[in-house]
C-alpha cells in the first residue's frame, strides 16, 4: 500500500509527512483491502484543507475533506471521517451478504 502526501501552497515537512502517514496507516485496521492513500494538504487564507483519497479493492475511491485553522486538527478530522466512511461501507456490504429475507 502506498501513502502519498502532497502539499498545495505549503511545503510538506518531515513532521507533517510522518503525522499524516501515521494517521493514514490506521485506516488499514478497519479494512485490509486498501490499495493506496493520497493525502492532499492545502493552505487556505483561513486555515488548512485536508483531503484523504482512499483507493480500495472493488469500489470507487473514498474521498473525504476536512477544514480547520490548525493543520494537525484538520488531519485528525479527515482521518476520523475516512475511518467512519470505510466502517459504514464495510457494514453495508456485510449486512447485504448475511441478509435473511
Amino acid at each position: 500500500m502506498q501513502i502519498k502526501v502532497k502539499g498545495k501552497h505549503i511545503e510538506v515537512t518531515e513532521a507533517i509527512d510522518a503525522y499524516a502517514k501515521k494517521k493514514a496507516e490506521r485506516l488499514t485496521r478497519y479494512f485490509d483491502r486498501v490499495l493506496g492513500i493520497d493525502i492532499i494538504i492545502e493552505k487556505e487564507p483561513n486555515g488548512y484543507h485536508v483531503e484523504f483519497i482512499v483507493d480500495v479493492e472493488h469500489h470507487e475511491d473514498f474521498i473525504v475533506n476536512a477544514r480547520d485553522p490548525d493543520l494537525y486538527a484538520a488531519i485528525d478530522a479527515a482521518a476520523d471521517k475516512e475511518a467512519r466512511v470505510i466502517v459504514d461501507w464495510k457494514e453495508r456490504v456485510r449486512n447485504k451478504k448475511h441478509c435473511t429475507d
